[in-house]
């Protein structure tokens, strides 16, 4: 099972309090991760600020773009990967542009960059972006999968989608992976057909499932994938839940509700996790080293290949390295 960790590269005021995110804290994460083993990083992607964290906190975040964050931390580490988790596909405007980015970030890190694209959690994001676009946010997250995979698979590619047009373009150079990892983000069922259809796709990223959630999902993914003939095996699924060690599983269960990423979970319960069932923490990795190592055996079990972009609760950059430390000392040598 591969593990990776998130990356703040717009979780202030989100996941952890204001400061966090500094631009040294950003990197040292990085150089953090790659010493101890970590497979990638994971960044996610915001260009405002939602509305209950301005009622929150009196300063607002800093949202860095994961891209160029990524272009500054590959060139201060050499094994660690970096990967999009997810980059929000609709607040994307040119394509082009944006294929040109990823190209060239994935040749000057050498050969380092993953990709997760999808709608985004939340919806009054885009809205302010776009307040008078009446858009299919997953049909044009659909449709701008479908022009990267042109850009990057022909040498001169044109496209006339609903979103994205196109004609005549010769993106050059194309990515350096001679396939480039590209997940779909979601809980949404749709994205089961989206993943299975799209040639460039190769995993799934739902967000936080219950073990009974996540493996209908599978099933579901593996029925989707036998109707137009690609093997599961070629698919990655990789969720991403909270993780907090504690001595005790109260002890975890308390470190984690006095942590800013409770919130931001309880937040999403209004949206992306809606269907969510249970408390927080039983579906998330809380609890002791050996409680997080059997819910992670039981993901695994399921069909988990990735835990990816693993959240550490915390409320300091000294408590998110040492949840870090704790989870590649103590969990990951018995999940690999």
């Amino acid at each position: 099972m591969i593990v990776s960790a998130a990356f703040p590269t717009g979780m202030e005021g989100l996941t952890y309090p204001i400061p966090f995110a500094s631009p040294e804290n950003v990197i040292g994460i990085a150089k953090h991760a790659e010493k101890l083993g970590y497979h990638s990083v994971w960044g996610n992607d915001h260009m405002s600020t939602q509305r209950y964290v301005r009622e929150e906190f009196p300063e607002p975040p800093r949202f860095w773009e994961p891209l160029m964050t990524f272009a500054f931390a590959a060139a201060e580490t050499t094994t660690l990967r970096f990967g999009t988790g997810i980059l929000v596909m609709p607040m994307r405007r040119d394509i082009v542009e944006l294929a040109k980015q990823i190209a060239t970030l994935d040749h000057f890190s050498g050969g380092r960059l993953e990709l997760g694209v999808g709608v985004g959690a939340y919806r009054e994001e885009f809205e302010a972006l776009r307040p008078d676009d009446k858009v299919h946010r997953g049909d044009m997250a659909e449709e701008g999968v479908a022009a990267l995979s042109n850009l990057f698979s022909e040498r001169v590619s044109s496209f006339d989608g609903a979103y994205y047009k196109f004609r005549d373009v010769e993106l050059y150079p194309k990515p350096l992976q001679p396939k480039l990892p590209v997940y779909f983000g979601g809980n949404s069922p749709q994205h089961f057909r989206r993943l299975a259809e799209s040639e460039i796709a190769t995993g799934w990223i739902p967000g936080a499932p219950t073990l009974a959630q996540l493996t209908a999902g599978v099933r579901c993914l593996r029925e989707e994938a036998e109707k137009v003939g690609r093997d599961m095996a070629d698919l990655q699924v990789a969720p991403q839940y909270v993780t907090y060690i504690g001595k005790t599983h109260e002890a975890a269960v308390r470190g984690f509700h006095a942590s800013q990423m409770y919130k931001h979970m309880k937040s999403l319960s209004k949206s992306t996790l809606k269907d969510q069932q249970g408390a927080i923490e039983d579906s998330n990795l809380i609890g002791t080293a050996q409680g997080v190592i059997a819910k992670a055996a039981a993901l695994k079990e399921a069909g988990v290949t990735h835990l990816l972009g693993l959240f550490f609760a915390a409320n300091s950059v000294e408590e998110f390295h040492d949840q870090m430390q704790m989870f590649a000392e103590d969990v990951k040598p018995y999940l690999e």
